[in-house]
């Protein structure tokens, strides 16, 4: 027994050390030769119970398994070790020059490897570096669809504008004709309608200013609207402020406005038997809307302007005025019933056009009145005196009982 535990012992020894040495294996066996040493001397020590008997057969089995294992592990370095130095010839060929490709997997360096001569290895990589460049050629005409396609759909989008636009601009262009058809129109055979423009000396800057802008609010509605009045600017100078400003907001369009610019008076340019002057001032109150007369808008701010000038302008000059009847339609608040001058436009065009008093004072602010009257004025008038009592505080009881008067006797009307 002793002598096989040495004759094994110098196997190890004299074959799988040295091998071992050789390719960087003797760390990894060395356990294996310790568990080889201590299990053989387990044996020697259990040797002398002659009752256990040694079984070769297992003893060879894991001794082949050891060398099986330490085998496979030399074969895996051995592959890894020729894996490296097949890529460092791919390298040396591909700084010669030779058609090698980019990439290659380690299933492609094994078949390289297996080439059984140095023109199979040859055509091997030459064939690799063809479908590579197949590949690359592919994705290039790839990425170049998918620009032209990107940039057809750019160009589609843009021509889809440039129509737009172009159809905007045409629509734009052909409004603006038969708005300015109609305009044309309206100088020969349109109600005229004047702005009075001798004010000029009771505003300031500023409120000259804002006077235009609403006259220009206004001459747009009437050049939209389908019946438009003729517009005449009377009294109009050529130095005043009104014409800087008007310069400063149609520029070169200014002369080419389709309305009527004079120095003259009214009176002097029309009847003063078809006169009417707009006024808030003015005790009679228009009624219906006349085709056959010619009304005038003083073109001021009020906010500056004290009651009474247009109204006396008016007399002063022998004609007849009107006010708006907006105590009669609306329920009014406390304040100035003066309008704006785009206002106006808007509340004078809808009577020219429909007649209807509460389509036309729906231009009115409703800041300014309380909704639209539904019975009588005397009323109202009650109503209204009733609910400023209210807001001043005076005699909340008083007030209370009268309007619970004023609604008993309503209720016995009905």
């Amino acid at each position: 027994m002793q002598s096989a535990n040495m004759l094994l012992k110098r196997i190890v020894r004299s074959s799988v050390l040295p091998f071992a040495a050789q390719h960087g294996m003797k760390k990894d066996l060395f356990p294996l030769s310790r568990t080889l040493s201590l299990s053989l001397c387990l044996k020697q020590d259990n040797s002398f119970s002659p009752s256990e008997k040694i079984d070769l057969d297992a003893w060879k089995k894991v001794m082949k398994s050891g060398l099986q294992e330490v085998s496979e592990m030399v074969s895996e370095r051995k592959e890894l070790s020729t894996l490296a130095a097949a890529r460092e010839i791919l390298e040396m060929w591909r700084l010669a020059g030779r058609p090698i490709p980019e990439n290659i997997s380690e299933e492609q360096l094994k078949t390289f490897m297996e080439c059984p001569s140095k023109s199979a290895k040859k055509k091997y990589l030459k064939y690799l570096h063809l479908k590579e460049l197949y590949k690359k050629n592919d994705k290039r005409k790839m990425d170049e669809k998918r620009e032209r396609r990107l940039q057809t759909q750019e160009q589609a989008s843009k021509t889809d504008e440039t129509k737009r636009n172009s159809f905007i601009c045409l629509w734009a262009s052909c409004m603006d004709r038969a708005y300015s058809w109609r305009a044309a129109q309206s100088m020969i055979f349109g109600q005229p309608l004047v702005f009075d423009m001798s004010y000029e000396k009771d505003m300031s800057v500023r409120e000259v200013t804002n006077t235009v802008r609403q006259i220009v609010l206004s001459e747009g509605c009437n050049r939209r609207s389908v019946d438009p009045f003729h517009i005449h600017f009377c009294n109009f100078k050529d130095d005043s402020l009104y014409h800087k400003e008007f310069v400063k907001h149609y520029r070169e369009a200014w002369g080419k406005l389709l309305i009527t610019v004079t120095d003259q008076c009214y009176t002097e340019v029309f009847p003063k038997d078809k006169i009417i002057y707009l006024t808030a001032d003015s005790p009679k109150v228009m009624k219906t809307f006349d085709h056959d007369k010619i009304y005038i808008v003083g073109s001021m701010v009020d906010k500056s302007i004290k009651t009474g000038v247009s109204l006396a302008r008016a007399k002063r000059l022998g004609l007849e005025t009107a006010a708006l009847p907006l105590e009669k339609y609306l329920l009014w608040n406390s304040g100035a019933k003066n309008l704006t001058l785009d206002q106006m436009m808007h509340i004078l065009l809808t009577l020219k056009d429909t007649g209807d008093w509460k389509k036309a004072l729906e231009f009115v602010p409703k800041r300014k009145y309380c909704g639209f009257v539904r019975t009588p004025v005397h009323e109202l008038k009650k109503t209204l005196n009733l609910i400023n009592t209210l807001k001043l505080g005076k005699r909340h009881k008083e007030v209370q009982k009268q309007f619970a008067k004023n609604y008993s006797k309503k209720l016995t009307q009905k």
